[in-house]
């Protein structure tokens, strides 16, 4: 009867590839043994170059698995590891690992269980500055945060190789606490949008000049493309209107591409009558050239070049007269130094705009980066987040605009 009634003890799978980070993983199990989690540890061939197998049983007390079909009695071990897991951690997670998992490759034990997995996944890179920014490999880190896989790190400073630069791993402890935040988030997130839709637009857009030319402004389109994913991840139906970016479209999200900012304001209002929240994340340009050349404009060295620029249209501030039933949220970014000023600034565009809650940040702490620090303005004040991963933000967001629109409701 007691063991009818006992609760299953949460497991997490820790992945570890061939990096000189590997001897981390030993601290990561132990600190997640010593929180009442069981770990299952399964690790590449190369890693075992790096640490020794028996290091890790000895800390988790639990068989290290290194190869396809070890103890496989039915054939599908490798998958089944899986199965009940809360997650799958892989820490380090070197250049071909996260190739191969964007890859979608299943050659080895540990990549045929991220590829079969039913549970999230956390990877924590560990590689060479160069490694690190290739573009390949920031393809594959995009290609897998579209897959909905969490990446942590790397730090930035002395790497194995002596070079000083991105690509060390984080330390365990961030690194626990940051897979626990994450479930903490989901917990409180659940589908707390189920059955709502949501439109969002993300990245900058391009006004033109010439045919060849024209002005546009520095934004990722990063928060807005996880915020889509965290709203889709909460059960909306999610429309992205998207300007000139790279990114690929989240898994489960409707995707509208636009170029300048008149296109996307026309997406906007011809959907927006049939959503409940839109959140407005891109950086519209706020002038455009009043008549573009239908030529390339030729540079005359002994001349100076005078553009005349229009306004364009405020798509949130629009949206408060033509849907004012639609909950809305703006975005801003400010380059002030001090959070008083951004706060001040931001509560003065919130109350232009008539927004029920805007979300402002320092521009240059945000453009191009893989996290934010943000405040979130209301009616009732000034709402300060710490510092964290652009997706966990998402998620953050996310929660607080359900509730939000709860209370409203």
């Amino acid at each position: 009867m007691a063991e009818q009634n006992k609760v299953a003890q949460p497991r997490i799978v820790l992945g570890i590839t061939g990096s000189v980070a590997a001897y981390k993983a030993a601290e990561l199990a132990r600190l997640w043994v010593k929180a009442g989690i069981t770990v299952d540890v399964v690790m590449t061939a190369a890693a075992c170059r790096f640490i020794a197998p028996l290091t890790l049983q000895a800390l988790s007390g639990r068989p290290v698995w290194t190869e396809m079909w070890q103890g496989a009695q039915d054939g599908i071990q490798h998958v089944a590891l899986s199965r009940g897991a809360q997650a799958i951690v892989v820490a380090p997670a070197t250049a071909d690992f996260l190739a191969r998992t964007a890859q979608g490759r299943a050659d080895d034990v540990l990549s045929t269980l991220c590829l079969a997995r039913e549970c999230p996944m956390f990877v924590a890179p560990a590689m060479n500055v160069q490694m690190w920014t290739h573009p390949a490999t920031q393809r594959n880190v995009a290609r897998l945060r579209t897959d909905g896989v969490n990446v942590l790190g790397p730090n930035a400073g002395e790497l194995a190789c002596g070079e000083i630069g991105e690509g060390r791993m984080l330390p365990p402890e961030e690194i626990v606490a940051a897979v626990s935040a994450h479930f903490a988030e989901d917990t409180a997130v659940g589908k707390m949008l189920a059955g709502r839709r949501v439109m969002l637009t993300a990245g900058p857009t391009f006004e033109a000049i010439d045919p060849v030319r024209g002005l546009t402004n520095r934004s990722s389109g990063k928060m807005g493309f996880a915020l889509a994913r965290a709203a889709a991840q909460a059960g909306a139906e999610v429309t992205l209107i998207a300007g000139p970016v790279a990114l690929p479209t989240p898994s489960g999200v409707t995707r509208i591409d636009v170029v300048n900012a008149q296109e996307m304001a026309d997406a906007v209002f011809a959907h927006v009558a049939r959503v409940d929240i839109f959140i407005g994340v891109a950086a519209v340009a706020d002038y455009a050239p009043a008549a573009p050349a239908e030529q390339k404009i030729k540079k005359e060295t002994s001349e100076t070049l005078t553009l005349t620029l229009r306004p364009t249209i405020d798509i949130l501030a629009e949206l408060a007269q033509r849907a004012p039933q639609v909950f809305r949220v703006g975005f801003a970014a400010e380059t002030q130094n001090f959070a008083q000023d951004i706060a001040t600034l931001g509560e003065a565009k919130r109350q232009r705009k008539n927004l029920p809650l805007l979300i402002v940040n320092r521009a240059q702490d945000a453009i191009n980066a893989d996290d934010n620090e943000v405040i979130l303005l209301d009616d009732n004040g000034a709402h300060p987040l710490p510092r964290m991963d652009k997706s966990l933000l998402a998620r953050r967001l996310i929660k607080e605009i359900a509730q939000r629109l709860r209370q409203k409701n």
